[in-house]
C-alpha cells in the first residue's frame, strides 16, 4: 500500500484556547478597577502563578498594554474578533520566542522548486469541490496543544500523516510528536524549531512512528531519543511531496484528496491575540 503526504513549507502550527474582550471607544479607556478585574479573572481562567518579585505586576502591565491593543482593533469594522487568550501576559517577543518553531531552509526550498511534484497541478477540466472539511470525515484527530516549545514542525507533520492514514487504512490512531522532538535531530532541533519536510524524511528512513499513548508528548525536549519506542512503528509512509508553488487551484486540488501540511506566518501581534472570526 502506498501512502503519500502531501506538505506545504512556509514559516508554522498552533492551538490556542480564546477569550472574550468588550468593545472599545476612541474616545473611553477603561478604568484602573475595570482592568484588574479582568486580569484577576484572566489569572483564574488560566491558572497563572507568578513567583518572580516584582513579576506578577510586570504581566499585569503587559496585559493591560494588549488588552489597550485587543480594544482598539476591535473597535474597528475588521474582519476578525481580538481577545484575552492565554498568551495576553506576554509581550509579542516572548510569544515568538515560545511558540514559533518553524525553521524556513532555502536550500530545501530551492531544492524542491526545480521538480515540484505535478500530481495536484491544476488542469482544465478539473473538478473540485466546494469544500471539504477533514474533520467531517474523521481523519482529523482532537485539538492537541504544543505547550512553550517551538514544535509546531512536528505537529503538523503528525497531523498530515494521521489523516493520510485514516484516509488509507480506515482507522485513525493519534500519532507521536515527541518522537519526533526527541529523535528528528540531523536537522530539525527539538523545541528550537524545525522543518515538515524533515520530519517527514524522518518517518521514511525510520520505517513508520510510533502512537501518542506509547510515546506521550512531554512539551519539552527529552534530551534524548528513546530507541524502544522509536523502534515502534504503528503507521508508516512511503513518499511525500510539495503542492506547486504560488498556485491556489493546485492547493484546493491537494486539499480536497487529503489533509495537507502548512506552515503559516504567525508572528504578529494579532495573531497572538486572535479570538474569532
Amino acid at each position: 500500500m502506498t501512502t503519500t503526504v502531501t506538505p506545504i513549507s512556509t514559516l508554522f502550527f498552533l492551538f490556542f484556547t480564546l477569550s472574550s474582550a468588550t468593545s472599545f471607544s476612541q474616545n473611553h479607556w477603561r478604568s484602573d478597577d475595570e482592568v484588574m478585574s479582568l486580569y484577576q479573572a484572566w489569572l483564574v481562567k488560566h491558572g497563572k502563578q507568578y513567583n518572580g518579585i516584582g513579576e506578577e505586576e510586570n504581566r499585569f502591565d503587559i496585559f493591560k498594554d494588549n488588552l489597550k491593543f485587543i480594544d482598539q482593533h476591535n473597535s474597528k469594522n475588521t474582519t476578525y474578533k481580538l481577545g484575552l487568550n492565554k498568551f495576553a501576559d506576554l509581550t509579542n517577543q516572548e510569544y515568538r520566542s515560545m511558540f514559533l518553531g518553524t525553521k524556513s531552509d532555502p536550500k530545501r526550498r530551492v531544492m524542491k522548486s526545480k521538480n515540484p511534484s505535478q500530481r495536484y497541478a491544476s488542469r482544465a477540466g478539473d473538478s473540485l469541490p466546494e469544500s471539504v472539511d477533514w474533520r467531517d470525515h474523521g481523519a482529523v484527530t482532537p485539538v492537541k496543544d504544543q505547550g512553550r516549545c517551538g514544535s509546531c514542525w512536528a505537529f503538523s507533520t503528525i497531523a498530515a500523516v494521521e489523516g493520510i492514514n485514516k484516509i488509507a487504512t480506515g482507522e485513525l490512531i493519534s500519532l507521536s510528536e515527541q518522537e519526533l522532538v526527541d529523535c528528528d535531530r540531523s536537522y530539525d532541533a527539538g523545541c528550537d524549531g524545525g522543518l515538515m519536510d524533515y520530519a517527514f524524511q524522518f518517518i521514511i528512513d525510520n520505517g513508520g512512528i510510533d502512537s501518542e499513548q506509547d510515546y506521550p508528548y512531554l512539551g519539552a525536549d527529552n534530551n534524548q531519543c528513546d530507541p524502544t519506542r522509536k523502534n515502534a512503528k504503528v503507521v508508516s509512509i512511503d513518499g511525500y511531496e510539495d503542492v506547486v508553488q504560488y498556485d491556489e487551484k493546485a492547493l484546493k486540488k491537494a486539499v480536497s484528496h487529503q489533509p495537507v501540511s502548512v506552515a503559516i506566518e504567525a508572528s504578529g501581534r494579532a495573531f497572538q491575540l486572535y479570538e474569532s472570526r
